[in-house]
């Protein structure tokens, strides 16, 4: 697996302090609180409003959409500067990191022009809708099904894990719209659905934080409009794996608890601890390894290139390592976790600590991505 380096030019340098200046204004007018996690967790329209407005949502794409046709290291730049701030930018995250590429790639040229320019204006948010209750990690054992009447489909099933759905809009959502044959990825569809749809129920998954950001989704002859098919019939689970690359591989995969690791290093520095800085600097050292990795990726994305196999890898070892750091500082520091805390880092551990289990849910399970790596390693 051979993936480019990337070095930043002063531009792109000059862009990261234009957000770093930007963030660190809206913080200190209390706009946000830092929190980890930041973007499955942090949901807020209005500060999603004035990403907007920057006009740093959608900022890849052609600008007949709204877009601004910059390259996917500037986004790549944006969406490490949220995360190292803890940014609340759930709203418009999965729109952004996926609705738009896979309707840019995929969608017809209304739904493009239909979408789009609401993303881009952070007037519309996406949930995905790709897991199922009781298939596992068994995506292709789809039971969601469609079927065709006059003038669109009528769905019928559940999806379950979908983050902030009960904050979206719309959800792309994969249903079978053929019989089950012998080849289960087949007769695969992606359809866009309406959340605010005449038999949609949104039932929350509670974290032990008792925060809701994942949901149970259920359609109960949901109608779907011809129109809101995603691509080409049958498509949909080679449409759905390109979309997941797009998910895997950012660095939301490694930088979710990265607040708590960058003030348990200051504190260390305050407290003139040696012996932890130098534990701590391990995890500072396979944090840059995993950087390397996701720019790589990102490059390659960009460049249209295929990254299945490394986005995977980079989510299996991105998971354990934002799963470590928590525990890392928990031994090291004297540090009491509470969710409430006025003190930051007794606040950033304890969202770590809890948030920490999900991590090996979204985006694939660790096993499920173990088994992408070795079939690319044998067919490499």
């Amino acid at each position: 697996m051979k993936l480019p380096t990337v070095q930043f030019t002063k531009e792109q340098e000059r862009f990261r302090e234009e957000v770093r200046a930007f963030l660190q204004d809206e913080l200190s007018k209390g706009t946000f609180q830092t929190k980890c996690d930041s973007w499955l967790s942090g949901c807020d329209a209005n500060f999603s409003k004035l990403v907007a407005e920057k006009g740093w949502i959608g900022m890849t794409w052609p600008k007949k959409y709204g877009g601004g046709e910059r390259s996917s290291i500037d986004r790549y730049i944006l969406t490490e500067e949220f995360l190292a701030f803890g940014a609340p930018v759930a709203a418009h995250w999965f729109a952004d990191r996926q609705t738009g590429p896979l309707l840019l790639r995929f969608g017809t040229e209304e739904q493009r022009n239909f979408f789009l320019p609401k993303i881009v204006k952070g007037e519309c948010f996406f949930a995905i809708g790709l897991s199922e209750p009781n298939s596992g990690s068994d995506l292709a054992s789809v039971k969601t099904r469609a079927e065709k009447v006059e003038g669109g489909w009528v769905v019928n099933g559940a999806k379950t894990w979908s983050s902030n759905a009960q904050h979206a809009h719309y959800m792309v959502t994969l249903v079978r719209t053929e019989p089950v044959s012998e080849k289960k990825h087949s007769g695969l569809s992606q359809l866009i659905i309406d959340l605010n749809s005449e038999g949609v129920t949104i039932s929350p998954i509670r974290y032990l934080t008792g925060e809701h950001h994942f949901n149970d989704v259920f359609f109960d002859n949901v109608f779907v409009p011809d129109e809101m098919v995603v691509g080409t019939l049958g498509n949909g689970w080679a449409q759905g794996l390109a979309e997941l690359a797009y998910e895997r591989s950012g660095p939301e995969r490694i930088l979710s608890t990265f607040p708590l690791l960058n003030e348990a290093i200051e504190e260390l520095k305050r407290q003139h601890n040696l012996e932890g800085l130098a534990e701590a600097s391990k995890l500072v050292a396979e944090l840059w390894s995993l950087r390397n990795l996701s720019i790589g990726v990102a490059k390659v994305l960009e460049e249209g290139g295929e990254v299945m196999v490394p986005a995977a890898l980079v989510k299996s070892i991105g998971t354990k390592f934002e799963q470590k750091v928590p525990e890392v500082v928990r031994l090291l520091m004297d540090v009491y976790p509470q969710l409430q805390a006025e003190q930051k880092m007794n606040r950033f551990l304890a969202e770590s600590i809890l948030h920490a289990p999900g991590f090996t849910i979204r985006g694939g399970t660790s096993e499920v991505l173990y088994g992408i790596i070795a079939k690319g390693v044998i067919a490499g």
